[in-house]
């Protein structure tokens, strides 16, 4: 179980003076829990969000109080990425929930290795429904299944834990092998001199006639 401490925030107080505390403002709701908002520590929180996710349930520890909850939505910094606000969903730890859970690939397949195909990636997370305490922080797709061309995982291929259950069409494919096409480099056609040549004649051939002309015009007047 992941546990992080919050304080109680007074809203009135602005995020340039929590962020020199080290703070950034946070928030939590849901399950009949009151709107409550308080600050966190930015240290402590980004350890957890990496280790945690946002399929992993966190204890928020405020005073004597505690509270079961999901991290929600972090916004963070267009420019540096830092957090700057973090929504905590509270759940019900008897009651199953429904969540997107990331998908991490593992192991390595003979098909790409040996340059038969380029492995596609269709899927990065899969709905689940699970009590909090059993939803996993990920699930492994393990992709030395695919061995040859045109193999294929299916969401019924991925491995569960105990009291996890897919939402997803267990038909749906999560990851392929497709044939790796060769880029064929473009031949320029050869230029044909002889017909250059040609045409630079009956170019001159014409300025010719065209001055020949010209003097005899002359010559009459």
């Amino acid at each position: 179980m992941f546990v992080i401490k919050a304080k109680k925030r007074d809203e009135s107080i602005k995020i340039d003076v929590l962020k020199k505390e080290g703070e950034i403002p946070a928030v939590f709701y849901g399950a009949g829990s009151t709107t409550t908002p308080v600050s966190i520590s930015i240290i402590e929180f980004k350890k957890i969000w990496r280790e945690a996710g946002e399929s992993s349930t966190v204890k928020i520890n405020v005073g004597t109080a505690s509270v079961d909850a999901l991290i929600h939505e972090v916004q963070v910094h267009p420019v540096t990425e830092e957090p700057i606000h973090v929504d905590f969903l509270v759940v019900d730890m008897n009651k199953k929930i429904k969540v997107n859970v990331p998908l991490e690939y593992v192991g390595i397949s003979n098909a790409v290795k040996n340059g038969l195909g380029n492995l596609v990636k269709v899927l990065h997370e899969v709905e689940v429904e699970a009590l909090p305490k059993d939803l996993p922080h990920n699930l492994p797709v393990d992709i030395s299944k695919l061995e040859t061309v045109d193999s294929q995982i299916f969401v019924s291929d991925i491995a569960l834990p105990a009291g996890v259950v897919v939402i997803a069409n267990p038909h749906d494919v999560v990851a392929s092998i497709v044939l790796q096409v060769e880029e064929k480099e473009e031949v320029a056609a050869p230029v044909d001199l002889s017909a250059i040549e040609v045409e630079k004649k009956g170019k001159k051939e014409e300025e010719g006639g065209e001055a020949v002309e010209g003097e005899a015009e002359a010559e009459k007047k």
